[in-house]
């Protein structure tokens, strides 16, 4: 069995002596870019044989005819769009998923034996003989339908962003959008209709790259700035995906190894620890903004 896990409900972190639990963390950019290369082997280019739905009341819900639809299509593309993965079936339909807090993606390759799990509420078997089930305890995660000729023509992806790996992704572009915004920097960025798919960990981790803080307003930043901060986010981005994702629970990637770039945060869940800037003596900072996390060196970021 492989397991393509997501699954960041909870991180709890021991910072001398005072515990914190992070609540606001769900499977961001890199993550879901990893789960989605994850299932191309097993579900690219194949036929979908069966669908069996346990239950349709994820968020949501999940269409009746869900199963009817999909039943017997070929999946011809896989691909990421912000935080969401997209089936692309050749009936002109495409699957719309996204993970949620706690969803995950298990699959079977063929002639292996099917651990059945409690919260399993989707599962997929392909002609070739591989299962791909969809479990999701908290049943935050969504899986929907969409016509495949207009799927991007359609809530959320009507007005997404730019994808930042993207070469649509530019300082330009960016410095347009941040143009009217009188919010802070790190609330803009966490806006999917301005950068798509960055999240909490990855916005906390680029302004730090970029010497940015997160409380200057978005309309503040200088063309300098942006530069700056356009490189990092699309610097940390790669960096995460290369490392697997992050591991904040037990997030696994394809090959059952655990996510690494946790290891490399330089700001994320290290309230009170020394900045790992070398010429730098301040420790990282905490604050809440509008009701997230966020994570920063006061010193090196201005």
């Amino acid at each position: 069995m492989l397991a393509i896990v997501a699954d960041h409900f909870f991180f709890s972190a021991l910072h001398k002596g005072a515990f914190f639990r992070y609540t606001d963390v769900m499977p961001e950019l890199p993550e879901v870019e990893t789960v989605m290369r994850g299932m191309m082997p097993a579900l690219e280019n194949a036929t979908i044989q069966n669908v069996t739905i346990n239950r349709f009341d994820l968020r949501g819900g999940i269409p009746r005819d869900f199963a009817e639809r999909v039943t017997g299509a070929y999946v011809d593309k896989l691909e990421r769009r912000g935080k969401y993965i997209i089936a692309h079936l050749n009936n002109d339909t495409s699957i719309i998923l996204h993970l949620g807090m706690s969803g995950r993606i298990r699959i079977f390759p063929q002639a292996t034996s099917y651990d059945a799990q409690k919260h399993d509420h989707v599962i997929f078997d392909t002609a070739a003989g591989a299962r791909i089930a969809f479990e999701d305890p908290r049943r935050f995660g969504m899986l929907y339908l969409a016509p495949r000729s207009a799927w991007d023509q359609a809530p959320p992806f009507s007005k997404m962003g730019s994808e930042p790996l993207d070469n649509h992704f530019h300082a330009q572009r960016l410095a347009s959008a941040l143009t009217s915004r009188k919010s802070p920097i790190k609330s803009a960025l966490l806006d999917q209709n301005i950068v798509a798919g960055l999240g909490n960990i990855y916005v906390c981790e680029a302004l730090y790259r970029a010497h940015i803080s997160p409380l200057r307003l978005s309309n503040s930043l200088n063309a300098d700035e942006i530069d700056a901060l356009t490189a990092a986010i699309k610097d940390v981005l790669r960096d995460a995906i290369a490392a697997g994702g992050s591991t904040l629970r037990d997030y696994q990637h394809t090959d059952g190894e655990l996510g690494y770039f946790q290891h490399r945060f330089d700001v994320y869940g290290r309230k009170d620890e020394p900045c790992k800037t070398a010429t730098c003596d301040a420790t990282v900072q905490h604050c809440v903004q509008s009701g997230r996390s966020t994570f920063y060196c006061a010193q090196c970021q201005l």
